[in-house]
């Protein structure tokens, strides 16, 4: 097993946030990033400037809208899956799924889900669903997997600032707790919340209501590690001086640092 750093970053607008993206690139240097809310298509991507930073890549966008991608340094990603199974008829870019670096990777945009109830709600507990289905035949595999990205999920209390005011939103409702407690008892490991049980960690702030400034935050990105990975997880965290850049994204790029050898 090499040493690694896998992160995960929703850039919310990949074309109008690129110098930002390629300045925490250059600073932090990590060996995967995925990447969600690319808000562009394919065509509209900026390969070369990543090539230029020493990174292979790959994507899968969406005009306006979604899009995720997977960056490699000093690599080129082996696509495995776009889409996932089941939901063939969904025309929405929300997983892809990778071999980087000896690892499988799969960088996921789930659903946000709101307003709720309603169709919009509907569509992220089915698509939960399918991500579930999918990760229990990763699991299967026995392959060292991550799965990694934007969930939109607040697992618990203990990852928001405060509760009280969001009770009504999709990202905190039981069925969305309980899909992705559900995917954690399948076997995956929270690999953030394993390394810091008692700490409140937070990966987004809202641009209303000064929530940056307040650090009232919310944890719903998230990295998930199998179990032929979780054993090699060696530190992690969030690289919040991201968000305190200018016309920053509302989110800070979460990551993990995987071992060499497994920690005891």
């Amino acid at each position: 097993m090499k040493a690694l750093r896998i992160a995960t970053f929703n850039i919310n607008g990949i074309r109008s946030r690129l110098p930002a993206l390629l300045a925490w690139l250059e600073r932090e240097q990590p060996d995967v990033a995925c990447l969600q809310e690319l808000k562009a298509a394919d065509a509209q991507f900026p390969g070369e400037a990543f090539e230029a930073a020493g990174y292979g890549y790959l994507h899968h966008g969406q005009p306006s809208w979604n899009g995720v991608a997977i960056l490699a340094r000093d690599s080129q990603p082996l696509e495995v899956r776009r889409g996932l199974p089941g939901m063939e008829d969904d025309d929405q870019s929300r997983y892809l799924e990778a071999a980087v670096h000896g690892v499988l990777v799969g960088c996921l945009y789930l659903p946000n889900g709101n307003p709720q109830p309603g169709p919009k709600f509907d569509y992220k507990l089915r698509w939960f669903e399918s991500l579930n289905a999918h990760a229990r035949g990763l699991l299967s595999s026995g392959h060292p997997t991550v799965l990694a990205g934007d969930f939109n999920v607040v697992p618990t209390d203990f990852d928001i600032y405060d509760p009280k005011s969001w009770r009504k939103d999709a990202l905190l409702q039981p069925a969305s707790r309980d899909c992705y407690q559900s995917l954690l008892e399948q076997g995956w490991t929270d690999a953030i919340r394993a390394l810091y049980p008692e700490e409140r960690i937070y990966t987004f702030w809202d641009y209303f209501r000064n929530h940056w400034a307040r650090n009232a935050g919310l944890r719903i990105d998230h990295l998930l590690l199998n179990p032929q990975l979780a054993p090699y997880l060696k530190a992690g965290g969030v690289d919040a001086w991201v968000r305190n850049e200018p016309k920053a994204s509302d989110h800070a790029p979460t990551w993990i640092e995987l071992g060499t050898r497994k920690q005891r």
